[in-house]
């Protein structure tokens, strides 16, 4: 699904304009990504758990040369699907 058919399934299933749909999800997209670039972790129950991972330094090899090169330590997002969440797409 792209951005515009979340909106307008949103949209129908909460009996709202698109426009009211597009901002809400805007909204939470961006709380999201806020809160996460943060340090904080969201949890959304039924959906999973939103939160930053931290990756260590760590050689890695240039493909091409095959020569040794360090990958610096960074921070990632990282998402735990939620029970029932797994659930329902598994069947």
């Amino acid at each position: 699904m792209k951005k515009d058919e979340i909106v307008e399934a949103v949209a129908e299933a909460a009996d709202i304009s698109k426009a009211e749909a597009d901002r809400a999800l805007g909204a939470i997209i961006s709380t999201v990504t806020e809160q996460v670039a943060a340090g904080n972790k969201i949890q959304l129950p039924g959906l999973g758990t939103f939160e930053p991972r931290e990756r260590s330094a760590r050689e890695g090899r240039n493909p091409q040369t095959g020569e040794t090169i360090q990958i610096a330590a960074t921070t990632v997002p990282g998402f735990k699907a939620a029970t029932a969440f797994k659930q329902a797409v598994s069947g």
